[in-house]
Parts: C-alpha cells; structure tokens; sequence
C-alpha cells in the first residue's frame, strides 16, 4: 500500500513539472557568409578586434577619459537599468503563480433576525446575534498543462532581453561619445586653419594695399583681398557655434548639464587616428556581439512561450483550496480562539472552458502569429546588421583614399600658393591668381581636416555595426549587481549566443 502511495505521488509530481503544452523553442538557425567580401577587407586583417575597449586603439586619454565617465552618469543607461527592474518584478509576478497563495481572512457582523423566522425556526433563538470569524484562506494552482511555467519561460526571455537593451544602450552611447568627440577635435582643426588661412590673408592685404599706395597696383587688387579676408573671417563664428553645440552634446551623454565640458575641452588637440591596421573578425560574430541581435532573439524565445500559455487555457485548470478559520455566534470575541469554534475545509477543484466562441483557439493563433513577427524581426535585424557593417567597411576604406589625396592636394597647393605670389610680386601675374590659389588652399586644408574626421568617424560605426563596447564579464557582473539591490539572484546569460 505504501509502495502504491508512493508511486502515484511520484507520478502526480512528474504529470505537474514534466508537462507544458506549446512549442518548446529552438534558436533558429540564420546562415551568415563565412567571409567578408576580399574588396571590403582592403587595408583590414582578419583576426581578433578590440571590440570591448575598442576607443583604447585611438590612444587618446581624454576620449577614453569620457567614454568611462559616460558609463557612471549616462541617463540612457539608468533608463536601461530602470527596464531591467521592470523585467525582474514582472519575472517575479509570473513566478508567484508556482506556489500557492494564502490569505488572511476576518469578520465582525452583528444582524437581527426577523420575528416570524425566530418562531419557526428550531431550537428558538435570539433574533439579535454578532458574528465573528477569522482565519486562512489558501489556494494553488496545480500548473499540470505548464501554463504557469510556460509564463515564468517567457519573463525568463524578456529578462534577458532587457539585459541585451543595456548593453545595446552601452554600444550606441560610446559610439555617440566618440563621434561627438572625433567632430569637436575636428572643428578645432578647422577652426585653426580658417584662423591661418586669416592670418596669410591679411598678409596679402597689406601687400596689395602697400602696392597700391606705391601706385604699381590698382584698387581692384585691395578691394578683392579685402573680400577674401572677409568670406574667410564669417567661417570661423558657424565653426564655433558647431563645437559649442558638440561639446554641449558630449556633456549631456555624461548626464552633465550643457557648458560643462567646455574649459575641459577648449585646449585644442589632434584629431584621433587609429595608426594601426583595423583587425576585422569573421560575420558570424555579429551573431555573438551585438546586443541587438541578441535581443532579437530573447524576445523571439518570449514569444514562443507565450503560444504555449494561449495553448494551456485549452485544458481544465485545477486547483487545491482550503480554509481554516476560528468561528464564534457568542456575542463575544475573546472567546473565539477555543478548540470548539475550529472550522476548516480543505479539497480539489477544477474548471473547464467548454465553449468560448473559438476564443482561445483564436488566441493562439494570433500569439502564433506574433511568432513569426518576431522570427521576421529577428533575421531582419541580422541583415541590417551585415547591411551597416559593409556599408562602413566601405566608407572607412575609401575615406582613408580619399584623405591621401587631399593630403597631396594640399602639399601641391600650398607650393601653388608660394610659386604665385612671387610671380605676383615680380608682376609676372595678376592678382587674382593669387586670390584663386588661396582660396583652393583654404578649401583643400578644410576638406582634409573634415576627411581626417570622417575616417576616425567611420572607424567608430564600424565598431558601433560590430556591436563593440561591451563585455560579457563586466556588463553581466554590472546588471548582476543591479538586479540583486533588492535582493534575488536570478541569473543573466553572459555568453555570447550561439550560432
């Protein structure tokens, strides 16, 4: 007998955490090349990117200075930790439903009875008495179809999901730091060299206007001088209001007020350069890096569970309840704590939807359709990924050709500009050749100072499309670390996924 006891107890306990209905999920598989492009990787190698602390390859103090105070103060990424609470309470919702929930329960009523009751019902009675009652009230849900577990599967996703959010947060906020950063260096350099270009400027207007007071120059030669000088001097105040407003943005990335950074940052430096040949890894490790991607696919994983909820309300539910209560109808509630005002109930109880109109039915059939939403998403999210990566595998390459041209444009230009005004002063030219190769000096240097900036800029996307900046020992220590504030230890899968 105990032997039979036993083995339907065990039976019973494997039909409850050994069933749940719905599709268990699988990671799709996604093919990916296993390769990039042989033109793509010109002036890259193959090998292992330092995607973690990608802005170290810059060797600039103070950009790795700000990338790591932006992880302290950065508003985007409290909002990110602010989700991860979210996720944790709702994981925690779900998995109440596990155990069984219990309740205090207690009344005081005083009624009266009316007279032509008190006649007829025996034993006589008085017709005014006070009620009192107190006690338990306990239920469980016993999950024998895993439509409770199959909930708790689902918030599991989701909180990892919002883990993936805080560290897609990190990879898009020190991109944004460093491109901010790379502009504001940028239009220091420009700035310096519109204030040269002034500078030799008014060294030409004061030899046109010597030449004219010697009467061996005409007055069109000092009013065109002038007019250069002058387009040249309205640059600089558009350059400044620009390096204002970058510095301004890089403060508020570090959740510091605007003009914060501005004595920090106004001593002008060069502009960050990665002096070394760019390390590329293999496509499929977008897979692995880029919380984005990652995300994706936790909330794909959510999704699928949630079929499995719909699918459970298609079977009964059942359900353990039971009461124990201390009852008294003496008018007194001191005494309502004796053995013999003891009640209690206890037993099974089942419900069963048998028509519905196809509701549920239809249910799953949408949350079965938000599946493939999700699957859609997720292998949309991939290809945007390989679309951002080339893009600026291209963009990085080319600008690195495009800069060496300007810069030998710039070297031919400047030896223009020396060659043409000795022509000028020995009156084998006139004027404005000068003014021409002058203004090509100006243009040539300000593109080279804007491409410079546009090669260090593309470097930083392609380390953004690779989803660097993040890495999986300090981030899940980090949001470890944030989810147990208020105690818990549920667990954050640090791992990259896999393939």
């Amino acid at each position: 007998m105990k032997i039979r006891l036993a083995s339907v107890l065990f039976g019973l306990i494997w039909l409850v955490y050994g069933c749940a209905v719905g599709p268990n999920y699988t990671q799709p598989k996604i093919d990916t090349p296993d390769a990039w492009n042989q033109k793509l990787m010109e002036g890259f190698k193959e090998g292992k990117a330092p995607l973690q602390t990608w802005w170290t390859t810059f060797d600039d103090p103070v950009l790795s200075s700000l990338i790591e105070r932006s992880r302290q103060g950065s508003l985007q990424l409290k909002e990110a930790v602010a989700r991860i609470f979210f996720a944790r309470a709702q994981r925690g919702i779900a998995a109440g439903e596990l155990v069984p929930q219990v309740d205090g329960v207690g009344a005081a009523e005083r009624g009266r009875v009316s007279e032509g009751i008190s006649r007829i019902t025996p034993p006589p009675q008085e017709r005014t008495d006070t009620l009192y009652g107190t006690g338990l009230d306990a239920s469980w849900e016993i999950d024998l179809f895993g439509r409770i577990r199959r909930s708790v599967e689902s918030s599991d996703a989701l909180l990892s999901a919002s883990a993936e959010n805080y560290r897609d947060a990190l990879v898009s906020l020190f991109s944004e730091v460093a491109l901010n950063y790379i502009d504001a260096r940028t239009l220091q350099e420009r700035i310096q060299i519109a204030e040269a270009n002034v500078e030799t400027q008014r060294g030409s207007l004061k030899l046109t206007r010597d030449r004219f007071r010697a009467e061996i120059a005409p007055e069109l030669d000092v009013a065109q001088a002038e007019s250069n000088l002058a387009s040249t001097e309205s640059t600089i105040p558009t350059l400044e209001i620009r390096l204002t407003q970058a510095v301004n943005r890089i403060a508020v990335l570090l959740g510091q007020h605007p003009g914060t950074l501005q004595a920090e940052l106004k001593p002008a430096a060069s502009i960050p350069a990665h002096r070394e040949q760019v390390a590329l890894g293999l496509p499929v490790n977008l897979l692995r890096q880029r919380p984005d991607i990652r995300r994706a696919e936790r909330e794909l994983a959510a999704q699928t569970a949630l079929v499995g909820v719909a699918t459970a309300d298609l079977f009964p539910r059942f359900s353990l309840t039971g009461t124990f209560a201390f009852e008294s109808a003496q008018g007194s509630f001191s005494g309502i704590f004796n053995s013999a005002n003891r009640a209690w109930s206890f037993g099974p109880s089942f419900r069963w939807n048998l028509f519905d109109g196809l509701r549920i039915r239809n249910r799953i059939k949408a949350e079965e359709a938000l599946v493939q939403e999700n699957l859609v998403r997720y292998e949309r999210t991939i290809l945007n990924a390989m679309e951002e990566v080339e893009n600026s595998l291209v963009a990085y390459s080319r600008e690195g050709a495009r800069r060496e041209a300007l810069s030998r444009a710039v070297a031919a230009t400047e030896r223009s500009v020396r060659l043409v005004k000795e022509r000028y002063l020995a009156g084998l030219t006139d004027f404005q050749n000068v003014l021409d190769a002058e203004r090509s000096l100006l243009q040539l240097q300000d593109q080279l100072a804007v491409s410079k900036g546009e090669v260090a800029r593309n470097l930083v996307r392609i380390y953004r499309a690779v989803g660097g900046g993040w890495s999986p020992e300090r981030e899940t220590k980090d949001i470890q670390s944030v989810m147990n504030v208020n105690g818990g230890n549920q667990e954050i899968p640090s791992q990259p996924l896999k393939r």
